[in-house]
């Protein structure tokens, strides 16, 4: 069964097709494109028009363009379109239009993808569901996901992120979700917004595009819920709220933390559940609720549904937790790796250094005689004109009394570092590859190393070069 045959395609967009196709599925990257894909030409960093002689060659079905490119033959399988970008919004729409089933939306601040991840394994193991690949969630990246939508779908998970005001709301709007969640409100992107009010108010924007009838999933714990209820309330759909507050319909009410998982205790309607979650972090715990009420929405079933919560575990670079061997011929001699290198911002910092306090290292089996906690951190973007402060005060949280050593990646962290006490102190440097440049150094046997960081602060070189150094203890 084809995802798009050329007449579809062309009545989506209002284009114009050359010759008689149709494809299997819908690609941006002729690095990753399969053979029958429809490659979509945007114009980004650079024009992808330049690419689609060597997308045809490489098996493309067809290729969206605004022009036959240079090197491709005239009767090339081709649909033209005046804007490429609202073309491929064209055929979201007409995706979204044709499925019969359900769509999440979800967003927030922190822990769009891991809850987006969760709900893959909670809906997947019941209904065929299509999730968004990575974090696709701009302007691209979610008509992307709706037009790559199987025909026979039965749920959809859209994740939607934003940068600037007024970004969400069209987005919500083309993805018009039965269910829309917003995880949390923090400080991030406040470069672009006055106050956590108007990013609350942005996140809510999520509302504007559900289906009549629809319902808003809310944390019930933030200073900005009443905002987000109003919202959504105003605009018509139903509100349930999770959270550990009184009033929240599925409320964490105890987690247990263990070395490779948490244990919860929660309510969901008034109903006491127990679940586990392979991963550390109270935010782990709470983005389950969230996953769990969206299943009681859709009528799925909850046994089933706790089951999958239960075998997720974290992506790469959002928490994902692994001992790793040093030396292969001595498998005591290990470290363990906590990768939160994805992203950054002062609740997910929080939230990490938390992870890492509850952590515990072995002792006796490396260069120094107790394992160490150590955290390696790189600045935080977008924060706006309060960011040296919120960096600051990294240094007085709870959790790091109980972290014995910091580096430091990045000019806006060295107010973190100055902040420190003497004996936390580890590197301050500007760019991460001069930590990269000896690993081996930064880590001891017995020792659990956080890495945190927005994405700009690279921090992710560091995991792939410690990840390079060791091996899986599980292997």
């Amino acid at each position: 069964m084809s995802l798009w045959t050329a007449a579809e395609a062309a009545a989506a967009t209002g284009g114009e097709v050359r010759g008689a196709w149709e494809v299997q599925g819908v690609s941006i990257d002729t690095r990753t494109i399969a053979k029958g894909d429809l490659f979509v030409a945007l114009k980004a960093a650079r024009d992808a028009h330049d690419f689609v002689a060597q997308a045809l060659q490489k098996g493309a079905g067809a290729a969206l363009v605004t022009h036959v490119p240079e090197g491709v033959a005239e009767d090339a399988p081709l649909l033209i379109v005046p804007d490429v970008l609202d073309a491929l919004e064209g055929l979201a729409r007409a995706a979204r239009a044709r499925m019969s089933g359900k769509v999440v939306a979800v967003t927030g601040s922190a822990g769009k993808t891991s809850t987006k991840e969760m709900l893959r394994d909670v809906l997947g193991d019941q209904r065929r569901t299509h999730c968004a690949e990575a974090s696709y969630n701009n302007h691209w990246g979610v008509p992307l996901t709706l037009a790559r939508m199987p025909r026979d779908a039965q749920a959809a998970v859209i994740e939607i992120g934003m940068n600037h005001p007024g970004e969400i709301a069209p987005l919500a709007r083309l993805a018009r979700p039965d269910v829309a969640i917003i995880t949390t409100i923090a400080p991030a992107h406040l470069e672009a917004f006055e106050s956590i009010e108007g990013i609350a108010q942005e996140k809510a924007s999520i509302f504007e595009g559900l289906e009549p009838g629809g319902v808003a999933i809310i944390n019930g714990d933030l200073p900005t819920t009443p905002l987000m209820v109003a919202r959504a309330e105003e605009l018509g759909a139903r509100v349930l709220r999770f959270g550990e507050s009184a009033g929240c319909h599925h409320r964490l009410t105890r987690v247990q933390f263990s070395d490779d998982c948490l244990v919860c205790h929660a309510r969901a309607w008034r109903t006491p559940v127990t679940y586990k979650v392979r991963a550390a972090g109270r935010h782990f715990a709470l983005n389950a609720l969230a996953a769990l009420a969206t299943a009681h929405v859709l009528g799925l079933d909850r046994a089933l549904a706790l089951a999958s919560i239960g075998r997720w575990t974290p992506p790469a670079g959002r928490g994902l937790r692994q001992w790793r061997v040093l030396d292969p011929l001595e498998r005591a001699l290990s470290f363990e790796l906590i990768d939160d290198a994805f992203n950054a911002n002062p609740a997910s910092m929080a939230a990490a250094l938390d992870v890492l306090a509850a952590s515990h290292p072995r002792d006796n089996l490396g260069r120094h005689a107790q394992g160490r906690r150590i955290a390696i951190l790189g600045e935080m973007l977008e924060l706006g004109t309060g960011e040296q402060a919120l960096h600051r005060d990294i240094a007085t949280l709870p959790a790091m009394k109980d972290v014995d050593l910091v580096h430091c990646v990045g000019p806006r962290m060295r107010v973190l570092y100055e902040a420190l006490p003497d004996h936390k102190r580890g590197q301050c440097v500007e760019k991460v590859e001069k930590l990269a440049e000896d690993p081996l150094r930064l880590v001891d046997a017995g020792d659990v190393v956080l890495i945190k960081g927005s994405k700009g602060s690279r921090v992710s070189v560091l995991v792939d070069a410690l990840r390079k150094l060791s091996h899986p203890a599980d292997d």
